[in-house]
């Protein structure tokens, strides 16, 4: 593991993420989850970490990796139709992941996930976290609305909450 990436870490406290995203956002981010889930059968979870854990550093472990245990954490893949999506947020490294389960995974290809990604880490180059992270759950969304568009009449049965972690 880099000293740079170390000190990146040790640096970002649960502060920082109050900081870049005040309750407030996090309750408008809550609330465009809330929205996009109108317009589809899917579930979308946000997760926002200041650093990663040491035992993640330790073993120099990317991103993506700890996406995958909070993914796991969370239950995000504990829905009927397996069509949760894990937005994950990595602060100290600047990374967002994006985990699907496996029943929205098999209809979109990995290189639109890693689309939405790019465009959230372009606002966030230019410190509009919020937007970045709300930009993330409004693209998801469409996905989800083209693979499970609710019936006409039906409700999103939301099975997990919408209201972000911030870990």
């Amino acid at each position: 593991m880099s000293v740079a990436r170390w000190f990146r870490h040790w640096i970002r406290t649960p502060r920082s993420v109050n900081r870049l995203l005040p309750p407030e956002a996090l309750d408008r981010i809550r609330a465009a989850i809330a929205q996009t889930e109108t317009l589809h059968a899917g579930e979308i979870r946000v997760a926002v970490e200041a650093a990663l854990p040491w035992s993640y550093l330790r073993r120099n472990a990317p991103a993506r990796q700890r996406a995958t245990m909070v993914f796991s954490k969370l239950r995000v893949w504990d829905t009927e139709a397996n069509n949760g999506v894990l937005l994950y947020v990595d602060l100290a490294d600047r990374a967002i992941e994006i985990v699907a389960d496996r029943g929205i995974a098999r209809h979109v290809p990995r290189h639109d996930w890693e689309a939405i990604c790019n465009t959230v880490r372009e606002h966030f180059r230019g410190d509009a976290f919020e937007a970045g992270v709300i930009a993330g759950v409004q693209a998801i969304g469409r996905h989800l609305a083209q693979h499970f568009p609710l019936a006409p009449g039906a409700a999103n049965p939301n099975e997990l909450s919408d209201k972000p972690v911030v870990l």
